[in-house]
């Protein structure tokens, strides 16, 4: 039986896992916007444009990184916890 990892061993996991999904999480935002919004080849015609960007680009280059940035700094600010990064220290 393995001994049981400290609080703040466990919470820095967790803190790495939330951050490893919100990075899934984006680059499944950028790959469905990039190539699901994307027009067909086959089409001849110039994609419709929105303030002079195509709405693939729009979604997956402009939006998704405000949207993720903005998720990221929420992260930080109300899930994220200050652990001492001293093992010696061990603050709860």
């Amino acid at each position: 039986m393995m001994p049981q990892q400290p609080a703040y061993y466990q919470q820095a996991n967790r803190e790495a896992a939330m951050a490893l999904l919100l990075a899934l999480a984006y680059f499944v935002w950028w790959y469905c916007s990039a190539y699901g919004l994307a027009p067909p080849m086959e089409q001849q015609t110039l994609p419709e444009l929105y303030w002079g960007l195509p709405l693939w680009f729009l979604m997956s280059c402009v939006v998704g990184p405000i949207i993720f940035t903005v998720l990221c700094a929420l992260m930080v600010k109300y899930y994220y916890q200050d652990l001492p990064l001293d093992p010696e220290e061990h603050h709860e």
